[in-house]
């Protein structure tokens, strides 16, 4: 779950540089909530997409997999 806090800042930083305000009949605390739902959505698919693609669908190269964990011991 992303830190709607976090992301409120974002929102203010991404909005100023691209002169961007919200209309005033949208409350900015839904914008934000809106935003959140969309980014989480898609990174939940992305880990899934990743999570297929690491274990090899099913079939993961558990050789390659000790590689990788050895890697990030070094």
């Amino acid at each position: 779950m992303l830190d709607r806090g976090v992301i409120e800042e974002l929102l203010d930083w991404e909005f100023e540089g691209l002169d961007l305000d919200i209309p005033e009949d949208i409350p900015r605390e839904a914008v934000i909530e809106a935003f959140c739902q969309y980014a989480e959505e898609d990174y939940y698919e992305w880990l899934k997409d990743n999570l297929r693609s690491f274990f090899d669908h099913g079939n993961p190269d558990w050789n390659q997999i000790i590689e990788k964990i050895r890697a990030n011991e070094e």
